[in-house]
């Protein structure tokens, strides 16, 4: 396993902020490349190495990119240590994204190294595929079911062994590991099985959060402020060194003070302007977003205080309207700056509908589908767009088809979807179908948002006349 160092992680950033540059020219090939580089250093960097390629690899496919040669494969498919074997299956991946198998290298390498948050990555992603696709693999389930075990992600590998029950019922074996792996779900959780009494578990774990909270505080009081005098010094040692200038600005803002947050946002900035790389801009609105959700917090606990102050009310709507000016522009940005990131483009196409632009909404939520891990969400707010609109026929095959797409039936975002189907069957005029829908989700949580008003109110009206 690669040593994940300072060292490692400056050397990968290096690659990982080339890679970027080069993706803008639509040099995707070579951009991949270079992630690939950055991940040899530091194999586990999800968020900066993993998910940027796989990026790629879509926007890439769109245009024509052609798919890995046979003798691509064969040299690919060949390696001795785990890293190299999911470099290379990553390597193939992003040639050709719609090749499951490749995803499945990926994972089984990652599990071989202990890249565990690497391996919950790509275990996700295909845990969704597969639930997607027309076929499910049952052996895919198995593999799932194993990986998630051996990262010790015991819910989820539950979670696979009941969908491939699904597909064989008659598998005693897999019968039996579902009560093993239940079994150690609960160890996990609650380490029963250390002195096999409820109660000193209990005990452990509020000692366990006591110690937690003090290690907090004393982050907080002495930590934080050496961690500002040690990036200080490192900036001033080399001041052209990107690590350092987000590092001085992390610990600035780390220190949830006013003043050193917008020392570090002015870094970030003054970085921005004066090498024109937008990693530096991205950083410090997201500071300042923070910053701004602090004072919000802050400003409604004053205002649950004092609820007839009139200032108080005031400045949570000034807070809370720049809150929402700043976000739209700098998801604004990141879709501009990062083309592929199919995440920015979700978030920007909320915080668009948070603006009743959702015109300008659809296209992007239409396009963030493409990943698996926000699929459903994507789908719920283009139907809420069409909702907006008065589109109210068009919600209704949106909600309906995210409703079949999702997995789980009885969640939060399952009741949710149908909530949103039934305003938009009522809205088109389907009054008994509207009806149906909430008696269901009355049936499962009664005083879920305003249903039991809303079935009062359908009964109330007379029935839909039938058809000659």
């Amino acid at each position: 396993m690669a040593d994940n160092n300072d060292n490692n992680w400056s050397k990968a950033a290096a690659f990982f902020e080339r890679a970027q540059k080069v993706a803008e020219t639509n040099n995707f090939d070579y951009a991949i490349d270079m992630y690939l580089e950055g991940l040899r250093r530091v194999p586990d960097a999800v968020q900066q190495g993993h998910i940027p390629p796989h990026q790629l690899a879509l926007l890439r496919q769109t245009k024509g990119g052609k798919k890995p040669t046979m003798l691509e494969r064969v040299k690919r498919l060949k390696a001795k240590t785990p890293l190299e074997r999911m470099l290379n299956a990553e390597y193939l991946f992003a040639k050709d994204p719609d090749h499951l198998p490749y995803a499945e290298a990926i994972l089984k390498a990652a599990v071989a190294a202990n890249f565990r948050q690497t391996a919950l990555w790509i275990a996700d992603f295909i845990f969704q595929a597969n639930n997607a696709a027309a076929k499910p693999s049952f052996h895919t389930y198995l593999l799932l079911k194993d990986s998630y075990k051996a990262i010790e992600q015991f819910d989820r590998a539950i979670a696979a062994c009941q969908h491939a029950t699904r597909l064989k019922p008659e598998d005693g074996d897999l019968a039996d590991e579902f009560k093993d792996l239940t079994a150690e779900l609960t160890v996990a959780r609650g380490k029963y099985d250390q002195a096999g009494d409820f109660r000193k578990s209990i005990k452990d774990r509020e000692a366990q959060e006591k110690l937690q909270a003090q290690q907090a505080v004393v982050k907080t009081e002495d930590y934080r402020v050496s961690a500002i005098q040690q990036a200080r010094k490192a900036l001033a040692q080399n001041p052209n060194l990107h690590t350092n200038i987000f590092n001085l600005a992390q610990a600035l803002a780390e220190s949830q003070d006013e003043k050193d947050e917008n020392e570090g946002i002015q870094l970030l900035e003054s970085a921005y302007k004066s090498k024109d790389n937008f990693s530096f801009k991205e950083h410090a609105d997201k500071i300042r977003i923070s910053q701004l959700k602090r004072k919000i917090r802050q400003a409604k606990a004053a205002l649950e205080a004092s609820p007839d102050d009139s200032d108080a009310k005031a400045l949570v709507a000034e807070l809370s309207r720049n809150l929402r000016d700043t976000e739209l522009q700098h998801y604004g940005l990141c879709v501009e700056n990062y083309p592929t990131d199919l995440r920015a483009k979700y978030e920007y196409g909320v915080r668009l509908i948070a603006d009743k632009q959702y015109d300008r909404a659809i296209p992007l939520l239409q396009e963030s589908q493409k990943d698996p891990r926000q699929k459903i969400a994507a789908m719920g707010k283009i139907g809420l767009c069409f909702f907006s609109k008065g589109w109210f026929a068009d919600a209704v095959d949106i909600f309906t088809e995210a409703i079949d797409a999702h997995e789980i039936k009885d969640d939060t975002i399952a009741k949710e979807l149908r909530y949103n189907l039934a305003l938009s069957y009522e809205q088109d005029g389907k009054t008994e179908k509207a009806l149906a829908l909430y008696r269901k989700i009355a049936q499962v949580d009664f005083a879920y948002k305003d249903v039991p008003q809303r079935v009062y109110k359908l009964r109330q009206k007379p029935a839909e006349p039938t058809s000659q």
